[in-house]
């Protein structure tokens, strides 16, 4: 409960007839004096930054039961222990200093205070990276981030949170334009408040040609495809476990899959919040273009104008030499001028998506790319089955004595030279490579030289470690 954690009269300030000032001093201290300084204050230099703060501010308003002297060094005095009375501030001694620091749970409100003091707007491209970042995070390497999928689930929860008071912020101001009986004041609430705070400064982010929900598609695929991976789940409810934030697998496993669910959720409905948004605004337009005009004057005397011309130029003899004002360079005013409500969105039409079929030349390709890669690679393994085929009775095997017959036979020879270093020298104790003496049949002058590889001629020999394998037909 949130009474529960914090002090039964921290409000009392904040309810009070100098609430404001009280406020204004409160987020005046968290700011400028304690915000910055990692360490508590000494109770001097606060006394002094509140009297500087209050000297210049005139408390219209004061009830009998918190009277502040008018004394500047008695009407500090009296504001911090007024802040103390109500457990905002704690003051304690370090050696033989007094030093003050907010309550912390007191800190944690004057926060959230600050910020909705400041009317700070979210950033909607900011928000929806900042979820797809941690998401994409937690899915590369989920045994030492999981944290990043709490961390995505909060930060969504957040977007969400932001995206409803959105509505619910243009709801109220439009309740309060439709109260006013001023049009002029009523206008002004509009333009200020409406259209300054909240259309502009988030409602038309949506609507921009790098629209952040561009990246929405990515976060469900992501999201949809970590559900589905019992693995990956595994994974993470592993690193959950290991970082303490669950009681057992069972309990990890399921705030790995909640956090999942809820990102896939928020970021698949979010087109009906989008709506009520949409339907706010336009709602707001018409209203506004219907009292504007309303409030055009009409003419009375413009209609006897015009048929009063009309007759003239009828009854002459002639008609009338009048050279039309036409300019080039403005055009006449038409229909694309005119006032217009804002359109629905037209839905989108959901298809079918046809079923693909594979070619089976392209299936063939593959199969035959894959085979090809598999007779081009030399593994650990294929190279000791080559040795075993070819060493003699003593275990030992000369370079120019190897027939080549094919290219997967060609493919092992010529990486034989390198067996010591080959794999992490993971054969290097089975066999030993050393250069060859003498000259065998095939060789010239110490080389081998087949048709297919010309080098140095050399010899491998079956350590003591390994033992025999026997010759293979």
């Amino acid at each position: 409960m949130l009474f529960a954690q914090l002090p039964d009269d921290l409000f009392r300030p904040l309810a009070a007839p100098s609430r404001a000032f009280n406020a204004a001093l409160l987020l005046h201290l968290h700011r400028r004096v304690m915000g910055a300084s990692p360490d508590p204050v000494r109770k001097g230099d606060l006394l002094a930054a509140i009297g500087d703060f209050s000297a210049d501010w005139a408390l219209a308003e004061q009830s009998d039961d918190e009277p502040v002297p008018t004394d500047l060094v008695e009407r500090r005095s009296a504001l911090y222990r007024r802040f103390l009375d109500a457990g905002w501030l704690i003051e304690r001694r370090e050696r033989y200093v007094s030093v003050v620091d907010f309550d912390p749970e007191a800190r944690l409100l004057l926060d959230e205070l600050s910020r909705i003091e400041r009317g700070e707007t979210r950033s909607y491209g900011g928000a929806i990276l900042d979820v797809l970042g941690s998401l994409e995070s937690a899915i590369a390497n989920p045994g030492d981030r999981s944290e990043a999928l709490g961390n995505a689930a909060r930060a969504a929860r957040a977007f969400l949170g932001h995206v409803r008071g959105l509505a619910g912020a243009m709801r109220k101001i439009e309740a309060r334009i439709l109260r006013e009986a001023d049009m002029r004041a009523a206008f002004r609430l509009y333009f200020e408040d409406f259209v300054a705070r909240h259309l502009i400064s988030d409602y038309r982010t949506l609507h921009t040609r790098f629209n952040p929900f561009r990246f929405r598609s990515a976060i469900v695929r992501e999201a949809g495809r970590a559900l589905r991976d019992p693995l990956l789940i595994r994974a993470l409810a592993a690193g959950i476990l290991r970082e303490g934030r669950a009681a057992d697998a069972t309990a990890a496993e399921r705030a790995a899959r909640g956090d999942l669910a809820q990102i896939l959720s928020i970021f698949e409905g979010l087109d009906r919040h989008l709506d009520a948004v949409d339907d706010v605004v336009a709602r707001m337009e018409r209203r506004i273009a219907a009292a504007l005009r309303s409030m055009d004057r009409p003419d009375s005397d413009g209609i006897a104008r015009t048929a009063a011309a009309l007759r003239a130029v009828g009854a002459a003899a002639e008609p009338p030499d009048v050279a039309p004002a036409i300019s080039l360079l403005r055009p006449p005013i038409g229909p694309a001028h005119l006032a217009a409500p804002r359109g629905r969105k037209v839905p989108i039409e959901a298809e079918a998506l046809p079923e693909l079929r594979a070619d089976p030349a392209i299936e063939a390709l593959v199969a035959a790319k894959a085979a090809f890669r598999r007779r081009t690679t030399v593994t650990p393994e294929t190279m000791a089955a080559f040795l075993d085929r070819h060493l003699g009775p003593d275990g030992t095997l000369r370079g120019s004595e190897v027939v080549v017959t094919d290219v997967d036979a060609f493919v092992v020879f010529q990486r034989l030279r390198e067996i010591d270093v080959l794999f992490e020298g993971g054969l290097a104790g089975r066999y030993a490579v050393a250069r060859a003496e003498g000259c065998a049949e095939g060789c010239a002058g110490g080389r081998v030289s087949n048709g297919w590889l010309d080098c140095p001629d050399f010899t491998i020999r079956r350590t003591a470690g390994d033992a025999p394998r026997g010759r293979h037909a």
